[in-house]
């Protein structure tokens, strides 16, 4: 069992949205769910928690109700190693009513924020050309999804 995961707070959707997620990361599995009994606010046999595997990363989604929102201040970052990968973390996780943002960040149907990252993008950023690491630097903040071959002739100049 891992000794640290997140606990994402949903209002009444977090197995839709533990479905919806198992649905787009192929290595995903469902390893719990825990429904409200007798006591607390939850109507008795609706789920309560459940419990999920991506990439080895296990991830609680929690019916706690409407007092929490989800904020950019806590995102999930998918780092990839083609743009084939970026484009399919990104159309899978807008579907359904996400919106993206910027500099490859996008929040889902859920609210959940997250960053579609190629792994690329860190050795532009950490070129020891300065201003290589700039030129990409300066193309990413303009783009909203990240597109290595943009981003590779950017740092080339």
């Amino acid at each position: 069992m891992q000794k640290i995961h997140p606990c994402l707070w949903f209002d009444g959707n977090a197995e839709a949205a533990m479905n919806f997620y198992m649905g787009i990361f192929p290595d995903a599995k469902k390893t719990d769910v825990l429904l409200w009994g007798d006591a607390g606010h939850g109507q008795k046999g609706s789920v309560l928690t459940c419990t999920f595997e991506i990439a080895g990363q296990t991830f609680m989604a929690l019916n706690g109700g409407p007092q929490y929102r989800f904020t950019p201040a806590v995102s999930l970052v998918v780092n990839c190693t083609t743009q084939a990968e970026v484009d399919h973390y990104w159309d899978a996780l807008l579907a359904g009513g996400g919106a993206p943002v910027q500099c490859g960040w996008l929040t889902d149907r859920f609210g959940v924020s997250w960053q579609i990252v190629p792994e690329r993008l860190i050795g532009l950023l950490q070129d020891k050309d300065p201003a290589r690491a700039d030129r990409a630097m300066n193309a990413m903040m303009e783009m909203i999804k990240l597109d290595i071959a943009a981003l590779e002739r950017a740092a080339a100049g």
